[in-house]
């Protein structure tokens, strides 16, 4: 399929209007079971931080429904924080997940950091998400401000050589593959976002470069990879669903990815199950086939198909 390229107005444009939130709360939060870094589930603490936009305008992405036009006041990130873990259950992680890029100063002030850090003391382990091209000192820095393990997730979303230049995200493999090096010589831990079936693939090139994504992602020595579903709902996958440069991966597609995967055996691998009981309302055995593949994240084995 021809990949088209889009620029910032014309995804703009598409765009639906944001949802109102307030700086003083986090658009929300909740708790999560995980495979940690040693096979066994843990408790997380997710909170999803309102602060200001991101500047990458990318193709597929929808974060932007939930975030302010300007910098959030002093102070507002360290109170959200403590709103939220007020009324979450004990936990042992913590991901700290603000629609964009943690290490953005435009997004996050500088000066609430040392806060942050103060608050997250009792975690094992943090999770931030950051664009590779801002990650930079500030992440080393923050890492020695606490006692747990820090790591970051970055978007590779996919190593297609045409598709990663349209999705817009202003980032190369090469830009990837520098911002895992200084993160890992720093002893800090690596994620990686990837698409399952963006734009302009097909359902089998979805699967193949997916996969590929994935091994990629393992053999700079990122650690883990999420797997995304691709999914409408920011107006521009819309219009490319009407001209059919784009259509939803299918749930059949979501699940042998994941086994694929999993038998790479080269790390975790954790596919991405939100809002798929809608997404795939029509499916047979949709609620065993959704349960399967929670605990085939959650034990990290490919378990028999329903």
């Amino acid at each position: 399929m021809p990949v088209r390229q889009f620029h910032d107005q014309e995804i703009l444009q598409a765009r639906g209007p944001k949802n109102e939130v307030s700086q003083s709360q986090p658009y929300a939060f909740l708790n999560e079971r995980e495979a940690s870094a040693a096979g066994h589930p843990v408790e997380i603490s997710t909170i999803f931080l309102t602060n200001r936009e991101c500047p990458f305008r990318c193709l597929m992405c929808d974060l932007w429904k939930n975030t302010t036009d300007n910098r959030v006041s002093p102070g507002a990130i360290p109170e959200q924080i403590r709103y939220a873990l007020k009324q979450l259950p004990p936990a042992t992680q913590i991901k700290l997940y603000n629609s964009g890029n943690f290490f953005d100063a435009k997004a996050i002030p500088p000066e609430d950091l040392p806060e942050i850090a103060e608050l997250i003391q009792p975690f094992e382990r943090v999770i931030l998400e950051n664009h590779p091209l801002l990650c930079n000192q500030a992440c080393p820095e923050f890492q020695q401000q606490i006692p747990g393990q820090l790591e970051i997730a970055l978007g590779l979303e996919t190593i297609h050589p045409e598709v990663l230049p349209a999705l817009n995200k202003r980032m190369t493999l090469d830009d990837f593959a520098r911002a895992v090096s200084f993160l890992r010589e720093h002893a800090i831990e690596v994620r990686a976002f990837i698409l399952l079936k963006p734009p302009f693939l097909n359902e089998a090139e979805g699967s193949e470069w997916a996969i590929r994504s994935v091994e990629y992602a393992f053999s700079l020595g990122v650690s883990c990879c999420a797997i995304i579903p691709t999914r409408p709902g920011n107006g521009m996958l819309e219009r490319l669903q009407s001209t059919g440069e784009f259509s939803i991966p299918q749930l059949s597609s979501v699940e042998s990815v994941l086994e694929q995967c999993l038998q790479l055996r080269q790390g975790r691998v954790l596919m991405d199950l939100w809002d798929l009981e809608s997404l795939y309302a029509d499916e047979f055995n949709l609620t065993q086939r959704l349960d399967r593949l929670s605990q085939m994240n959650l034990t990290q084995t490919v378990i028999p198909s329903v």
